[in-house]
């Protein structure tokens, strides 16, 4: 009688598995071993987590699929991060995927992990057509404010496309450009091209904190992004006021009266 495989070998097989009609999982289903039954159990939550991942992607192409049907081809997502901190800059991206995109699990920044965030970062850059940034400082921000800012950097992240977007689908936003546009509310939710810009920025963003934080310790920047959390505050009472501050917002313009 042939000796039936170990539970480590079947649970290995089960992760290259990716089809509930592969004949093996019929074989692994008669195996009356707790172990064996978990290992499917396992594999089940995980296929139904990608079945998820797949209607998710499906619905979040919606907007990009009606404009592709109209013969535009280059849609440009943009989204930025950073409007609320307290230092340093807003950061906005513009995306413009393939219409053959098949890249799993993107969605608003916000509800991924940062781990999760750098992974997909890193898919976006591999196969997207085109990718632009735009950083508006905390002297621009003080001397226009934060929403202009935001308006400038949007427009700066199209500007460094490689080619000119026929669309613009935007979060939340109207921008002074004469290439069409759909403004999305909460469109980080709703379109994967907005998604996708969403992680671009929020990668690049957190990455500048990161990096301001080895330079003006004491605030929590690699911890906190700039906002203003209690170890921040705790910062601008104790060490006070540093370069990236903005010094248009409340907090900050106290901090620095009350250095006086």
């Amino acid at each position: 009688m042939e000796k039936p495989l170990s539970i480590a070998a079947i649970k290995a097989l089960l992760n290259d598995i990716n089809h509930p009609l592969d004949e093996r999982i019929a074989v692994f289903r008669l195996d009356q071993r707790k172990g064996v039954s978990t290992a499917l159990t396992s594999w089940e939550k995980r296929l139904e987590k990608e079945r998820e991942k797949e209607r998710k992607l499906k619905i979040m192409l919606e907007h990009e699929q009606l404009i592709w049907g109209s013969g535009l081809s280059l849609i440009a997502g943009i989204d930025e991060v950073g409007r609320g901190p307290l230092a340093g800059p807003v950061v906005a991206a513009a995306v413009m995927l393939p219409t053959d995109i098949q890249i799993l699990g993107i969605n608003d920044s916000k509800q991924l992990s940062s781990e999760k965030r750098e992974q997909l970062f890193i898919e976006i850059q591999k196969h997207a057509l085109g990718i632009g940034i735009g950083i508006k400082d905390q002297t621009v921000i003080d001397d226009v404010n934060i929403y202009q800012a935001t308006k400038l950097a949007m427009l700066e992240a199209i500007q460094q496309l490689p080619q000119v977007p026929d669309y613009l689908l935007i979060d939340a936003m109207r921008l002074p450009t004469s290439i069409p546009q759909e403004s999305l509310i909460k469109g980080d939710s709703k379109s994967l091209s907005i998604a996708a810009a969403s992680i671009v920025a929020k990668v690049t963003r957190d990455r500048m904190m990161a990096e301001y934080d080895l330079l003006y310790p004491g605030y929590g920047f690699a911890q906190n992004s700039g906002y203003g959390t209690k170890r921040h505050l705790a910062g601008l009472e104790k060490i006070g006021v540093c370069p990236i501050h903005r010094q248009s917002f409340s907090p900050v313009r106290q901090a620095l009266n009350n250095s006086f």
